[in-house]
């Protein structure tokens, strides 16, 4: 393979290019730019670690994001239980529908109850069980 560059009889006789393939990837990288094969092999493998990199970096972004899972914005409206503590004790999950009046049980990290429930909710949302209820 000839490399572009300067004209003369350098460009007929000799083969400067340079291909490297990265065979675990398939990102295949050809440089032709100088007249020097050692300066296109540099070129090539600088390039060749560059893209390797931008994968690199794309497959940690994909990785991350799923560990993430969906992610929602904490906004008014958004909130997952409301805590009622006067005139009446109450604490109700919106999207399962759970209810109960031991507001002091639940704020002492008793919720275990809201937990099953969600479960439940989410079996069925996922798996359309009949048995899970949703919001009362």
């Amino acid at each position: 393979m000839r490399s572009g560059g300067a004209g003369g009889q350098n460009v007929n006789k000799v083969e400067t290019a340079v291909r490297i393939k990265h065979i675990p990837t398939g990102i295949s990288v050809k440089c032709t730019n100088e007249r020097s094969q050692f300066r296109n092999k540099s070129g090539a493998l600088k390039r060749l670690k560059e893209k390797l990199l931008v994968v690199a970096q794309e497959q940690a972004i994909r990785d991350l994001n799923q560990l993430r899972g969906d992610f929602e914005e904490a906004t008014f409206g958004q909130q997952i239980r409301n805590y009622v503590m006067a005139p009446y004790k109450l604490v109700k999950d919106l999207r399962t529908g759970e209810e109960t009046s031991q507001v002091q049980d639940v704020l002492d990290g008793n919720i275990d109850d809201f937990l099953t429930a969600f479960l439940r909710f989410d079996r069925a949302k996922t798996q359309h069980d009949p048995i899970a209820k949703g919001p009362k």
